[in-house]
């Protein structure tokens, strides 16, 4: 019998414990969804707002700024609009070295993923440049022991990628270096040299680790600023089409 009472008392506990309290649900409402096209109309008052805004702005982007008689692309190892914009990066950074550092610049090298579209040919307008470049990236300069741009070649070798270069020859043959130059010289290994760059590969980016071993020196100059600089300062583009990526027998 004690037994029996005490089975109803865990039971009538038990019963207790598990009673649920009341959950009080919120009202959820079926919202339309809005679709994005010609057919939603423009809320006029913001309009009004943001179109003297606009205006000047399509206004400074419509300019133009150069002329190319040919069109600009990336395409290739030895893309036009990558080496130009290759030369554009160490001409920039060897005007600033020459009055910072009091030295010359060696090389440049940019990677072909930052360049973002092409130009098409007739006018170069602004908006142009920041659709090739929408980056804040800024131009670096790396100092590197000649010993140390054995990476740099290895690098190359190894991917047979199309990043511009300027100021550099590379040959490889069936994946194996088989001839390196550096402003048309052999490399000296005991001599210090100095690469320009943009921060993203300075750092490491696209995997060129190989740059870690070398000083970085911040310029303050933006690329994308840069290259209307020179844009504007070349009112006619004669982009070069020398061979400075040779990569024989590339698969």
């Amino acid at each position: 019998m004690k037994n029996r009472f005490l089975l109803l008392g865990i039971a009538l506990i038990l019963l207790t414990a598990c009673k649920t309290t009341s959950l009080q649900v919120a009202n959820v409402q079926t919202q339309k969804n809005i679709s994005i096209n010609n057919e939603l109309k423009n809320d006029e008052k913001f309009v009004k707002v943001i179109n003297p805004y606009k205006e000047k702005l399509d206004k400074e982007m419509n300019q133009k700024i150069s002329h190319t008689n040919v069109d600009l692309t990336k395409q290739g190892d030895n893309s036009n609009l990558g080496n130009l914009l290759a030369d554009y990066t160490f001409d920039g950074a060897d005007q600033w070295a020459k009055t910072n550092l009091k030295n010359n610049i060696d090389a440049a090298l940019i990677n072909i993923g930052g360049i973002r579209t092409t130009i098409g040919k007739g006018d170069i307008l602004l908006k142009n440049v920041f659709e090739v470049m929408p980056f804040e990236n800024e131009v670096i300069i790396v100092k590197m022991k000649g010993t140390d741009l054995q990476g740099l070649f290895d690098y190359y070798a190894k991917n047979q990628v199309n990043n511009p270069v300027s100021h550099l020859y590379i040959e490889t043959n069936n994946g194996q270096l088989s001839k390196t130059l550096i402003n048309g010289q052999p490399v000296n290994p005991s001599q210090d040299y100095y690469i320009a760059t943009s921060d993203y590969l300075a750092l490491g980016g696209d995997n060129m680790k190989f740059f870690s071993k070398g000083e970085y020196i911040s310029t303050g100059i933006k690329l994308r600023d840069l290259f209307i600089e020179y844009f504007k300062k070349n009112q006619q583009i004669n982009p070069k089409e020398d061979i400075r990526l040779n990569f024989i027998g590339k698969k």
